[in-house]
């Protein structure tokens, strides 16, 4: 019978479990950063979605040269909130349709209300305007008129919608800016409110 070298045998069991020991430390140290990444990237994800949405309905009014200003419309309802573009035939109406573009918010990475918000004079500052007019969470958002200008019939002013983890406030606040001219900007924060806009 050959008898076998050290070059042929397996791994021993104190081998194994030392490497076992090493990839649970490395995992235990890796999973909070992961989360963090994880819940940053739902939230740019969502602000990315909401702010498509107000450029989405800003293109409408443009491309239907609208006599009536279109409607971003913001609907909550338990626990999900629908954000579409009111722009079809007959122009806002109200209701959600199929061909609209729009998306749904639901769990806990929602749109959230400014009084939640930290900091939301830092953000003002950091844009340059003295004061940020928060969009309503419920009915209509905003309008964009023939030529792309937000909120026509309202006092001139800098809206935002904030988006927020709404179990873990200390991932952040993402804020979707919609400038008098329809420009749409997208400002991220930290759980203390230090604002600053994503390269």
């Amino acid at each position: 019978m050959k008898k076998r070298t050290n070059s042929e045998r397996g791994f021993s069991l104190v081998e194994a479990l030392v490497v076992m020991a090493v990839a649970a430390v490395v995992l235990a140290i890796a999973t909070p950063s992961f989360l963090q990444a994880y819940r940053g990237y739902q939230l740019d994800n969502a602000a990315a979605q909401v702010a498509g949405v107000l450029k989405s309905t800003r293109a409408d009014a443009i491309r239907l040269n609208a006599q009536v200003p279109i409607n971003c419309v913001i609907q909550a309802a338990g626990g999900q909130t629908r954000i579409w573009s009111d722009s079809n035939v007959p122009v806002n109406d109200g209701t959600w349709q199929a061909s609209e573009p729009g998306i749904i918010l639901s769990g806990n990475v929602n749109l959230v209300a400014a009084g939640v918000v930290p900091n939301t004079a830092g953000l003002a500052a950091a844009i340059g305007v003295p004061v940020l007019t928060a969009t309503p969470l419920n009915g209509v958002a905003d309008t964009f008129d023939g030529r792309g200008a937000a909120n026509p019939a309202a006092p001139p002013g800098v809206f935002v919608l904030y988006v927020g983890n709404t179990a873990i406030p200390a991932v952040g606040y993402r804020a979707v800016i919609l400038m008098p001219s329809g420009s749409i900007q997208v400002w991220s924060a930290d759980g203390a409110g230090a604002w600053h806009q994503p390269s």
